[in-house]
């Protein structure tokens, strides 16, 4: 039998899904996986509810409803004062990951290189290599996740297509500052490339941060490409909206794309995210701020028990590095086994989100969970480093 795709066979399961069996099969409290353990706003569901059942369910059109690509495009002026066509310059995906794939597959050739940053979300180097392009990867490392601007340089050359930028960063919680921006956007004027920006996160900043799209910096707008995700913006990530906003000319093959992946996303779930889009500045701020006290709530309890915390400026992840505990393990992937089946309480390993060598004691928690969630982790956690310490000493 003739061989199949090499990008796609044999690759492993998702770290996500191998965390989660071991999760089930021990009864753990699964913080690995990055979703909120409850819905968002009710009446954005209500919304949808009322539009699935009264309005028709048949292919809207291929860039999306009017409505939605309507409140996209007044989005990105109410927060960024970018000035944008809804008509030619917003497309609507399912979901983020397809926006991704649409991008790579529209833009992207055989030999061309792509800046991509590490740590990473991991489908970004399948869909690039997929489209044939060579991921260049650039490390920042735990726990100051620091911007490495020799390393960044150099990463750019003669073949430099694209950088991809996730900011505010998965799994790292790192919002990078205008500075960190400035300097991406200058290696991007400077190769004449292109920027493919993930900022899913957007709305979701701690301690009065607030974001700054790539988009905006000068010589940028006509060269960026960024993404948006009702997932995130509204805690309703089985939805799968997502939006890209971008100059016609690079808009245009990438719809194309779109046309031939999955053509449309129900209508319904449109319209509803237009009116969620629209929702007052309350509603951002009680998001943020939610999130923020849980982020203090949990990163604070794993201090108190001996973790060493990595600042977390945005996203639903904080970073912890287990070494001052003082745990025997091979590496973090065997770490989060252990605290799995020993204390009932399940990460990810950071690793899993560098190809090749990484660090080898931080693991990743996911705290877009119920209070009660957080507390009855760190309750076991609490125990487990007690019994582990007792046993050592």
């Amino acid at each position: 039998m003739k061989t199949t795709n090499p990008v796609y066979t044999g690759l492993p399961t998702t770290i996500f899904e191998v965390m989660s069996r071991l999760a089930n099969e021990h009864g753990a409290i699964n913080l690995g996986q990055g979703f909120p353990d409850v819905d968002g706003p009710e009446d954005v569901k209500r919304f949808a509810a009322e539009e699935i059942v009264g309005a028709p369910n048949q292919y809207p059109p291929m860039m999306g409803v009017t409505e939605l690509r309507k409140a996209v495009a007044a989005s990105n002026a109410r927060f960024y004062g970018l000035e944008v066509d809804w008509q030619t310059e917003i497309l609507v995906t399912s979901g983020a990951t397809e926006a991704l794939s649409d991008c790579f597959n529209a833009l992207l050739e055989p030999g061309d290189e792509v800046v991509v940053l590490e740590p990473l979300y991991d489908c970004y180097l399948p869909l690039i290599r997929r489209a044939g392009a060579i991921p260049k990867l650039v490390r920042l490392t735990p726990p100051e996740w620091k911007l490495p601007g020799e390393a960044l340089a150099a990463a750019f050359g003669p073949k430099t297509k694209a950088i991809l930028l996730n900011n505010p960063m998965n799994p790292a919680g790192k919002v990078f500052t205008r500075e960190e921006l400035q300097v991406v956007a200058d290696l991007v004027l400077r190769h004449d490339a292109l920027a493919i920006c993930d900022e899913v996160y957007e709305h979701i900043l701690f301690d009065g941060r607030k974001h700054v799209p790539l988009m905006t910096l000068d010589g940028m707008r006509e060269r960026t490409l960024r993404i948006g995700s009702a997932g995130k913006t509204f805690s309703l990530t089985g939805w799968k909206v997502g939006y890209v906003t971008a100059p016609k000319t690079l808009l245009d093959p990438i719809t194309k794309a779109h046309q031939f992946t999955t053509f449309t996303t129900p209508p319904g779930l449109q319209r509803a995210v237009a009116y969620g889009l629209g929702k007052d500045d309350g509603y951002y701020r009680s998001l943020a701020g939610d999130l923020q006290a849980k982020r203090d709530r949990f990163g604070g309890g794993l201090a108190r028990l001996g973790f060493g915390v990595a600042p977390c400026a945005g996203t639903y992840f904080i970073t912890a590095d287990v070494g001052p505990l003082g745990l025997e393990a091979k590496d973090d992937v065997e770490l989060c086994r252990l605290i799995t089946v020993e204390a009932g309480v399940t990460a990810v390993p950071v690793s899993a989100f560098y190809e090749g060598d990484a660090p080898g004691t931080f693991i990743r928690f996911c705290f877009s969970k119920r209070d009660a969630v957080l507390d009855g982790a760190l309750d076991r956690l609490a125990r487990w480093v007690d019994r582990r310490g007792r046993a050592g000493a």
